[in-house]
C-alpha cells in the first residue's frame, strides 16, 4: 500500500530536518521486547508480524533504542523489514545501558555514544541512522560533551539528523547551539501535560515532538476521554491519540504494541477526528501534574 494513501497517512505528514517527510502516526518499538523491556518477546513471530503490519498500514517512522532488549528491538526490526522499503525512517537512541529487567543506567559519555552507534548500525543493517537521539542526559557527563559527540558523528556521515529525548527546554536550547535538532521525545499525553511548554517551543521552531506514554503510563483514562470514547464507540486510546494529533501540527505519536490487532486499532486514530465541541470539552479539563496522580 503506498504511504500516501495508507491509514497512517490520514494523520497528515511532518518534515524532519526539511528533507525527511513521514506520516504523523509512527510506531514505537519498545514493546516488541520481553517483560521489563528485557530479552526477546514471548512470541517472536507475533512481534515480527506486528512490525510488518505497521509498514503495511503506512507507518514510515519507527522509533527504537539500543537499550530496548537491549539490542533486541533493533535486531527484530531488521529481521522483519530489511531490505527496508523506500521512505522508511528508523530513529534510534543511545544514553541508557541495561543490566536486567526494568533496570536502566545512564551512560551518555562520548566514548559510549561512539560505541553505541556502531552497534545500532550493525544491528539495523544501515550505513547511516536517519534520526539518532540522545536517550536521556547523563548527570555524570557534560551535556555539551554528549552533544558534541553526536555532532561529530553527523559530520562523519553516521547520522543524518540529531534528536533529543527526556529533556528540558534548557537542554534543547543548549543542544541547538551545537547541532540542529529535528525531534524531541518526551513523556506526554492528554492527562500528563507537564511538557506543554516544550511542545509549544517545538511547534514554534519546527521541531517534531514525539510523545511517549500516550495513555499516561497505563493509568486509567480521564473521565472526559472515557465519555467521548463511549459516545463515539471507539477506545480511549483512539481518543487520546486523536487529541495528540490535534494538539499540535508537530506531534508525531509513536504508540507501541506487539499485537497486530492492537496496532490496527491505534492506527485508526489517524483518521479519527474530534469535533470542535469535543476538543473544547477536553481543553477545559485541568489535569494533575504527573507526580501527584495516584
Amino acid at each position: 500500500m503506498p504511504y500516501a494513501s495508507s491509514p497512517a497517512a490520514q494523520a497528515g505528514t511532518i518534515a524532519l530536518g526539511g528533507d525527511l517527510t513521514v506520516n504523523r502516526m509512527g510506531f514505537g518499538a519498545m514493546r516488541i521486547t520481553g517483560k521489563g523491556i528485557w530479552g526477546p518477546p514471548a512470541n517472536i513471530t507475533a512481534a515480527l508480524a506486528t512490525l510488518r503490519r505497521a509498514v503495511e498500514l503506512g507507518v514510515n517512522f519507527i522509533d527504537t533504542a539500543d537499550s530496548y532488549g537491549p539490542d533486541v528491538s533493533e535486531e527484530l526490526i531488521a529481521q522483519a523489514l530489511w531490505p527496508y522499503p523506500a521512505g522508511l525512517v528508523i530513529a534510534t537512541k543511545a544514553g541508557w545501558t541495561r543490566h536486567g529487567p526494568g533496570v536502566w543506567q545512564h551512560n551518555a559519555s562520548p566514548a559510549h555514544i561512539e560505541q553505541a552507534i556502531e552497534g545500532s548500525l550493525k544491528r539495523l543493517r544501515l550505513e547511516r541512522i536517519d534520526v539518532y537521539l540522545l536517550h536521556i542526559p547523563d548527570p555524570a557527563v557534560s551535556f555539551d560533551a554528549s552533544m558534541d559527540a553526536l555532532a561529530r558523528l553527523k559530520e562523519r556521515g553516521k547520522i543524518r539528523h540529531v534528536g533529543l529525548s527526556n529533556v528540558t527546554l534548557e537542554h534543547i536550547q543548549r543542544a541547538r547551539r551545537i547541532v540542529p535538532i529535528v525531534s524531541v521525545e518526551n513523556r506526554y499525553s492528554f492527562s500528563d501535560r507537564e511538557w506543554d511548554f516544550v511542545l509549544d517551543y517545538c511547534e514554534a521552531n519546527g521541531i517534531a515532538f514525539l510523545p511517549w506514554g500516550p495513555m499516561a503510563q497505563g493509568r486509567k483514562a480521564n473521565e472526559v476521554v472515557e465519555k467521548i470514547a463511549a459516545a463515539r464507540r471507539v477506545s480511549t486510546m483512539v481518543v487520546s491519540l486523536a487529541w495528540l494529533l490535534r494538539r499540535s501540527p508537530v506531534t508525531l505519536p509513536i504508540p507501541g504494541t506487539s499485537n497486530a490487532k492492537h496496532l490496527e486499532e491505534n492506527m485508526s486514530a489517524a483518521a479519527f477526528r474530534l469535533t470542535d465541541a469535543e476538543f473544547a470539552e477536553l481543553a477545559a479539563v485541568v489535569t494533575k501534574p504527573y507526580w501527584l496522580r495516584g
